[in-house]
């Protein structure tokens, strides 16, 4: 049996909680000029928004309300106020909000993947009120609401989502988690949230980019395994990249999945095998995002966002993003759905697609294609997730080939 978006439905805490940190930075001056740091990738729009002001007593002075943030609405306005999410300057009013939805652009035209909106059921919350956003006791940002509308929640879910049943994770959580009305409005940066990690900003990561040289993105929600370390080293070799070009790292860290590995433990196998490589075409940050499990839409957005912090091209593996019913297993989107979509729009939103190899294990000569094991009758070896959790609980071996020992021993600890 399905059931659909119409349906009044009881809240639920579907998705990990934020995840708090101790690091901390000045506030630069608000500001919208293009860069010239001599990375190939422009910002989205050719401008790198930076949204933090200096005058924060100012801001704060100008707020009638107050709203404690909820943890997906903490990383989209961290990505709004340092410029992840640029060229946005705020939150979506209806009229982006449906150009976005339905057409997957700006009303200027400009492609964006996802909505970037403020949700909430507070009646009294109206146009013209300008509300100072917390995370606890701090003080996150300002926003100066514009306006309030009552979204179309199913058509949002069936074009973004692909499905307005809500065995989908991200049509659960438009259904269940988002409030009744969104409302548009300007943001004013305040401090960015405290993490147990730093989240470097998309200012900060170009810094530590080279200069005229392709960088491409690899995006994860999970612990990374020597499969998945084979598959970016690789990536390297990609016919569309130049030559000397590196690799960004670049993992969310924010809510996703509710059965994925908690934020903070995904963090520290990260640490570890950062240090474990050591690899100097690799370059590691993490990004405050949080998933949708939108599949090709998603590509789209997490590329746009890479763009902004430095990248040029984006590794796009099979089922990027993808989810799976929670009722029949099914999956929401075919093989290369997300990987057909960012290649039909490449050229327009200014990111290479980089398809992500099929590399399998094999006794004979280790991580190859699948194609080249096939054609040389090679041996693979396969490990499940399943059987790979069931190991590590159980104290088991867990073969050097699948996963790196220090990956394997923060996992176990934090079982």
């Amino acid at each position: 049996m399905k059931f659909s978006l119409f349906l009044l439905l009881p809240a639920v805490q579907a998705f990990a909680p934020t995840f708090q940190s101790r690091a901390t930075r000045s506030s630069p001056v608000l500001s919208m000029s293009a860069v010239s740091d001599g990375l190939l990738a422009e910002p989205h729009g050719g401008v790198l928004v930076d949204l933090m002001t200096e005058d924060a007593k100012g801001a704060v002075a100008k707020c009638n309300k107050e709203i404690q943030l909820q943890p997906r609405q903490l990383c989209d306005v961290e990505l709004l106020m340092n410029g992840g999410f640029s060229p946005l300057t705020g939150f979506m009013d209806e009229t982006t909000y449906k150009s976005v939805v339905e057409n997957m652009a700006l009303p200027s035209g400009l492609i964006m993947g996802l909505p970037v909106i403020f949700d909430t059921d507070d009646e009294s919350l109206q146009p013209g009120d300008v509300a100072l956003l917390k995370d606890g006791d701090r003080e996150i940002a300002t926003v100066e609401f514009t306006d309030k509308f009552l979204p179309d929640k199913p058509l949002e879910c069936l074009n973004c989502y692909g499905t307005s049943q809500i065995e989908h994770p991200g049509s659960l959580m438009v259904a269940t988690e988002r409030g009744k009305y969104y409302m548009g409005g300007k943001v004013t940066g305040l401090n960015l949230p405290i993490r147990d990690f730093v989240c470097q900003t998309p200012k900060e990561v170009r810094a530590m980019l080279p200069a005229g040289k392709d960088v491409v993105a690899f995006q994860c929600r999970n612990p990374v395994h020597r499969a998945h370390y084979e598959l970016f080293t690789r990536a390297l070799d990609a016919p569309n990249l130049g030559e000397d070009s590196v690799v960004l790292v670049h993992p969310t860290c924010g809510p996703t999945q509710a059965d994925d590995i908690p934020g903070t433990v995904r963090y520290q196998t990260y640490e570890v095998l950062k240090e474990e490589t050591k690899n100097p075409r690799t370059i590691w940050a993490y990004l405050p995002y949080s998933m949708h499990m939108a599949g090709p839409r998603e590509a789209i957005q997490h590329s746009m966002i890479r763009k902004n912090f430095g990248c040029t091209a984006f590794i796009i593996g099979r089922d990027m993003a993808g989810s799976k019913s929670s009722v029949t297993g099914d999956d929401f989107y075919g093989a290369y759905d997300a990987q057909d979509l960012l290649k039909e729009k490449s050229a327009e939103l200014g990111v290479k697609a980089v398809p992500s190899l099929n590399l399998v294990y094999t006794e004979e000569e280790g991580y190859v294609t699948a194609d080249e094991a096939e054609a040389k009758g090679l041996t693979k070896k396969t490990l499940s997730g399943t059987k790979f959790r069931k190991a590590l609980r159980a104290g088991e071996d867990i073969p050097e080939w699948f996963a790196f020992k220090s990956v394997v021993k923060v996992l176990r600890e934090n079982m």
